[in-house]
């Protein structure tokens, strides 16, 4: 089995060979290791997007807004992924941002998924009707993680979720209230054991 580290050390240079600068070869490199990690087709999605790039055009996003189409080629993962992790301080502020033709849509959402570990936030993203959860580059959650990954899509949108606790007050109240049970009153007992008491000091 190859190794994580081989994976991406191979890919960085196979960007690099297929045009993509150092910079973007290594954030290449680490994110394909990410969806290789989560046992989702990067290696068979980047191969695939490589020999169609040769003979089809994609294009750059520099600058991402709320709403982004793309009429006439498709977005290039890559740069758009890259794009994406550059801004997403500031993009973290438009809560929903939604794009439009994006091909092969695994390799962007490993971007989307480093993102999320930036903010410290949870990001939901929707392909067309898939559903996808990514959580602070921890793991990614989705409705059709055992079903084929679309090579196009043609709507991607992007929720930046806020932090909120799964469980209620009543709930955190009534489980605090049974770990206070644990809890032991302090004795002038348990002060002559604390720190430093009983040692010998041997100068």
């Amino acid at each position: 089995m190859i190794s994580l580290s081989e994976i991406e050390t191979t890919v960085k240079r196979a960007s690099k060979a297929a045009g993509y600068s150092w910079g973007v070869s290594e954030e290449t490199g680490k994110c394909i290791r990410l969806l290789e990690l989560f046992s989702l087709p990067g290696i068979k999605h980047l191969n695939e997007y490589f020999n169609e790039k040769i003979k089809s055009k994609f294009e750059n996003l520099n600058r991402i807004s709320e709403n982004n189409p793309s009429i006439n080629n498709p977005y290039c993962p890559i740069s758009l992924g890259v794009s994406f992790l550059d801004q997403i301080n500031l993009l973290e502020n438009l809560k929903k941002i939604e794009f439009k033709n994006v091909a092969y849509p695994i390799i962007f959402i490993s971007f989307i998924s480093r993102s999320s570990e930036v903010i410290g936030k949870k990001i939901y993203v929707k392909i067309d009707e898939k559903k996808i959860l990514l959580n602070l580059n921890v793991n990614i959650s989705s409705n059709f993680i055992d079903q084929e990954f679309p090579k196009k899509a043609d709507t991607i949108q992007v929720n930046l979720l806020e932090n909120e606790d799964n469980f209620n007050k009543h709930e955190w109240n009534n489980l605090y209230k049974l770990s206070e049970n644990t809890f032991v009153e302090e004795s002038d007992r348990l002060k002559e054991g604390a720190a430093g008491a009983g040692l010998t000091d041997n100068d």
